[in-house]
């Protein structure tokens, strides 16, 4: 048996008139604003925030703060099976593509890839299989080879000719920081990313990603009330020039700052020695409506379907694969 993997992508602009599409993973953050009554409000609400936060950040020849506006883009990865000449396709990856407009110039720079990451079948490790394989024991254990295959086809994407056509530069990752970990500043600062922390200890999370191949530093950007977590290959302080790099703040803090306002809208930024706290009351809301809780219980809606779907209908063949891919 011969098996092959194959890339196409799809894309779709994330502006004012976006709408999911019926493919979408619905726990997608920019998903999970477009639907409902507030959609159009949402929608133009959180691209104002993108804007004024990347003007805030890129002040030099900038006196007005109006010169540049961020376009985004939707890249939706599809990943086709091919064993025994036989082809299936599943939505394997979605990730956000930035676009910066200098008005100035009027000039359209090639932002950032990545950014925000989707994925079916990481939703169905966290949300199923680490959750069965705890169901009924008395303490946290992570099943064997858990998170391999989700990394080895990540990495197979990245080195693929598909990904080297549409992209120029590897992609950069950027969530959350954990409230399981306590985030030490340090005395290293960059102009554009900010002031550098280091956590206590590793997650699960920086170990799922590390085989993706990305390693991960946290940075508190200037004006940031948390530092935000960049996932990346190679060296994230040069491989990018700066606008890139705000590109990719000014889109992922104003997401967080809708998501976990308790962290990214508190009233009071990170100090020396830092834990967030999801219970933190003194902080500030958006006016942009979501819905937290449910965007927690369609994770494992999704991790099914990613078993249904892809998981068990090539489990022999996934697996054969895995074990023969060298990184």
């Amino acid at each position: 048996m011969t098996t092959e993997f194959t890339f196409a992508l799809k894309s779709i602009p994330f502006d004012e008139d976006y709408r999911p599409a019926d493919n979408t993973r619905i726990t997608t953050n920019f998903a999970n604003l477009a639907r409902g009554e507030s959609r159009e409000q949402n929608l133009r609400n959180t691209l104002a925030m993108i804007n004024n936060r990347f003007n805030a950040l890129a002040q030099w020849d900038n006196p007005k703060g109006d010169r540049y506006a961020v376009e985004l883009e939707i890249v939706s990865v599809e990943l086709t099976v091919k064993a025994d000449n036989n082809g299936a396709s599943f939505p394997a990856i979605e990730v956000l593509k930035t676009h910066i407009l200098d008005r100035k110039t009027n000039q359209r720079i090639e932002g950032i890839v990545g950014n925000n990451f989707s994925s079916y079948v990481r939703d169905y490790d966290f949300s199923v299989l680490l959750l069965e394989h705890n169901k009924g024991q008395p303490s946290f254990s992570i099943p064997d080879n858990f998170g391999d295959l989700h990394g080895k086809l990540f990495q197979h994407f990245i080195r693929s000719p598909t990904y080297r056509e549409h992209f120029s530069k590897p992609p950069v990752i950027c969530l959350s920081v954990s409230d399981a970990k306590v985030y030490q500043r340090t005395e290293n600062h960059h102009p554009v990313l900010g002031v550098e922390y280091e956590p206590n200890e590793s997650s699960l999370t920086e170990q799922y990603f590390k085989k993706m191949g990305l390693q991960v530093r946290y940075f508190m950007p200037p004006n940031s009330a948390a530092p935000l977590a960049f996932y990346f290959f190679g060296d994230l302080l040069n491989d990018y020039t700066s606008l890139e790099l705000i590109s990719t703040i000014s889109t992922m803090e104003t997401f967080q700052r809708i998501y976990r306002p308790e962290i990214y809208n508190a009233n009071a930024p990170a100090g020396q020695c830092y834990q967030p706290n999801l219970k933190n009351q003194d902080h500030s809301l958006t006016k942009i409506v979501y819905d937290r809780q449910e965007r927690s219980q369609l994770a494992i809606e999704q991790g099914r379907f990613a078993e249904e779907q892809f998981i068990k209908p090539y489990q022999r063949v996934l697996e054969q694969w895995s074990a023969s891919y060298t990184l």
